[in-house]
């Protein structure tokens, strides 16, 4: 089934893509069998923003097998912009008051790299703040990636996230350890890409209610769920990284190395490289210094892209992601037969102007069909 992105949104790939429709075309849909409108809050830094958009496309196509799929995109305000990433959110993006009368069946929310040692400290912490209390009353279920599942359970249950000594990057061998519905057809032992310093303690976790569904060995946690209202899924790893992406990671860090950004060479990623690249990538690094950037990142690249990593991981992330598709249907559909609200226009928590704000910027950044956005002219 299709995934009906923003008006005007940029041709994507077919062949990276297949099935993706570019537009939100008509659709005339009773409340209980209209699309399901999913918002991706995306708080991505610049270079990853749009990528970030491409991988859950990616993911959200091949886990709507049996849905149709309205994407709505809106990012936090406060998060630093340049120039271009500043027009690409104004032209595709909806404003954040618009999320409390987008009529949300479920949402995204990556994280970011922190700008400050404390994740409170970070300048978009109250909009954090705002959505997570709007999303355990008014969405059916919604997604928590890395650094926004760490801020998550930190607001909710004051759980620190801990440091390691090295980066835990690269593909992961996880193991599934929890018969939940969201995890019905994974695999017992499969593998996700992980990309971060930090990681919640499994036993704060325990402690505060928190259910582990899988580990990532000695990364420790992969994913995990809670239901405070709705259902909120917690994600450490990247399910929806495509192939290239821990690559891409990898190159930005050596040029921040090479920079004098960072005092050392970033570690290299797991999965990626065998006995004798290991051997040559740390050659390239005694080599550094009397190199350019631009040749060292060049080699780096070279070394990387002969191996070719395919993505092992997306068949298990599809199947849980449709998994949660499936759960957010039910739910809605629950809701429908109960007379309680599904994903409606509830009172925006910041008052009347805040009301007008939403239902104007969704007029201006999207043309909703009939019956799938409420309040819609």
């Amino acid at each position: 089934m299709p995934v009906l992105l923003p008006p005007d949104y940029p041709d994507t790939d077919s062949s990276a893509f297949p099935g993706v429709r570019n537009r939100h075309s008509p659709v005339q849909a009773t409340d209980a069998s209209r699309p399901l409108v999913i918002g991706l809050l995306n708080n991505m830094p610049d270079g990853a923003l749009e990528a970030t958009e491409r991988q859950f496309i990616a993911l959200l196509r091949s886990a709507a097998t049996e849905f149709t799929v309205r994407l709505v995109l809106c990012s936090l305000p406060g998060v630093p912009r340049g120039e271009a990433a500043a027009a690409h959110l104004q032209r595709y993006y909806v404003c954040i008051e618009s999320l409390w009368n987008a009529g949300l069946d479920g949402l995204i929310v990556t994280g970011r790299e922190p700008l400050s040692p404390s994740l409170r400290d970070e300048p978009y912490w109250d909009s954090f703040v705002r959505v997570l209390e709007w999303a355990r009353e008014k969405t059916c279920a919604s997604v928590w990636s890395c650094l926004a599942a760490h801020a998550a359970v930190l607001h909710m249950d004051g759980i620190q996230r801990v440091r390691s000594e090295q980066k835990y990057s690269g593909i992961f061998d996880c193991e599934r350890i929890a018969d939940h519905a969201i995890m019905a057809g994974v695999q017992r032992h499969f593998r996700v890409p992980h990309s971060r310093w930090n990681g919640l303690p499994e036993e704060a976790l325990l402690r505060s209610g928190y259910q582990v569904l899988a580990r990532a060995g000695d990364a420790g946690v992969d994913c995990f769920a809670r239901q405070p209202g709705s259902l909120f899924l917690f994600f450490q790893g990247h399910p929806e990284y495509q192939p290239d992406t821990l690559l891409l990671e990898y190159r930005r860090d050596v040029l921040r190395f090479l920079r004098g950004e960072t005092a050392t060479w970033p570690g290299t990623p797991r999965g990626y490289l065998q006995a004798g690249d290991e051997n040559r990538l740390l050659e390239l690094q005694r080599e550094a210094a009397g190199r350019s950037e631009e040749e060292t990142i060049s080699r780096v690249t070279k070394l990387f892209s002969a191996k070719s990593t395919e993505n092992g991981w997306h068949a298990n992330a599809a199947i849980l992601y449709r998994n949660w598709l499936t759960y957010i249907s039910g739910e809605r559909e629950r809701r429908l037969e109960k007379k309680e609200p599904v994903a409606a226009a509830a009172a925006d928590p910041a008052g009347p102007q805040s009301l007008e704000n939403g239902i104007l910027c969704l007029r201006e950044g999207m043309r909703a069909d009939r019956g799938i956005l409420s309040q819609s002219s």
